[in-house]
């Protein structure tokens, strides 16, 4: 006990000495987070054993759940108003779209060169499409921690936009994975069924979490309690019982706690900054922990044989999902063609994908191995090529700007 006290204190010391050295480097922090899980595996200089999906998957759920609250508690509604209609347009249809057009290419691309899978063969549709709805949501914390890092972020508009698709689409990527999954391992192959389960998980799912969240925040206003530190701990424990809460109720438990946090986070105002702040430091820690057990679940050498259709995929995902996918969904709310090509370019894919792909070795897919090989392909390539040209890009573009003197950073 004592070795892993201390081992886990280097790792977290390392983990925040590593975002500076992303600042300074313009280099994703995410990327060095799943790097340092990586060396500290068994196959890196740390030499920790640790093959478990079952565990890693719990250990991501949670650290999910953290994430999406402290995002829905740091949102403000004002400023995402103009923008929710657009943003969980993107968040739903583009979920589908992006995963309709990367799952046919990786159908089409593994069934015509079957010799590039690790495993041979070809793969059905139905399995290309997990694929694709496995990567198919974007990451928060990597397009925000580029926000932060960066001197001139996309105008207002564009920041709202991405914050409200970012923190509503991982629940769409989670019930499309999961259905997908049952018809695949178990022949679950009813549409209708599908569609209901879906129907059924968004509307129990938004349900729970916003009436949740008014509830809370009245109660957090009442309760008056005398020691501040308590207020960030019942808002967690209130994070924690929503997502349980949701979940047994058949709804999907990422869209509730998100929903909770956004209205808990508008709505309360005893000790606000407070909540929000220590909040903040519960997602940076979460988001260290997930990413370093993904890194120490990942073992480089059986990575070697998918990074071939990975990357491929990757491509596909970053020049024709993602742009037909944003095009299509914003087309009818009046965006210009440069704004809808920076949304296209601003979807990184990170931590959600990484979790997600961990489902089908739980799930008792056969080919689960090849499945997790070619989302952690997918993921580093979007992060290091996406995040690390944002910047450029955006100023390419003209739709950055500069941020006005005494605005605080986000």
């Amino acid at each position: 006990m004592d070795l892993l006290i201390l081992a886990a204190g280097a790792l977290l010391i390392l983990a925040v000495l590593s975002a500076r050295v992303s600042e300074r480097l313009r280099i994703p922090v995410l990327l060095l987070f799943l790097g340092l899980g990586m060396a500290a595996g068994s196959e890196g200089p740390g030499g920790v054993a640790f093959d478990s999906p079952d565990l890693a998957q719990q250990v991501g759920t949670v650290c999910l759940v953290i994430i999406l609250f402290a995002g829905g508690l740091d949102t403000a509604w004002a400023s995402v108003r103009s923008v929710v209609a657009s943003g969980l347009v993107l968040a739903t249809v583009g979920v589908v779209v992006s995963t309709l057009v990367l799952g046919t290419a990786a159908w089409w691309l593994l069934g015509s060169f079957s010799e590039l899978r690790p495993g041979g063969g070809g793969i059905t549709w139905t399995e290309g499409l997990l694929v694709a709805a496995i990567v198919s949501s974007t990451d928060a914390a990597a397009i925000f921690g580029l926000f932060r890092s960066g001197r001139t972020p996309p105008h207002r508009r564009l920041r709202s936009l991405l914050e409200v698709e970012s923190g509503t689409n991982d629940p769409m990527a989670v019930i499309l994975t999961v259905t997908l999954l049952g018809i695949v391992t178990r022949g679950e192959t009813s549409l209708v069924d599908a569609l209901a389960g879906v129907l059924l998980g968004i509307v129990v799912g938004a349900a729970a979490g916003l009436l949740l969240g008014v509830a809370s925040a009245l109660g957090v206003d009442a309760l008056r309690l005398s020691i501040p530190g308590l207020y960030p701990v019942l808002c967690l424990g209130v994070a924690l019982s929503t997502y349980g809460l949701a979940q047994a109720l058949e709804g999907n438990g990422f869209l509730a706690v998100y929903l909770c946090g956004l209205v808990l986070g508008n709505r309360v105002r005893s000790h606000r900054r407070l909540i929000i702040q220590v909040s903040d430091a519960l997602s940076w820690l979460a988001q260290i922990a997930m990413f370093i057990t993904m890194g120490l679940l990942v073992f480089p050498s059986t990575l070697l044989a998918a990074a071939p259709v990975g990357i491929t995929l990757a491509l596909v995902l970053m020049f024709l999902a993602r742009p037909v996918s944003v095009f299509a969904c914003l087309l009818p709310f009046g965006f210009s063609a440069r704004e809808s090509a920076y949304v296209s370019w601003a979807g990184l894919r990170g931590a959600v994908p990484i979790v997600l792909a961990t489902f089908p070795a739980t799930f008792g897919l056969a080919e689960a191995d090849d499945v997790f090989g070619l989302v952690f392909f997918l993921v580093v390539v979007s992060v290091l090529v996406q995040g690390m040209t944002l910047g450029p890009v955006g100023r390419r573009l003209g739709i950055e700007q500069s941020r006005e003197a005494g605005e605080p950073a986000p």
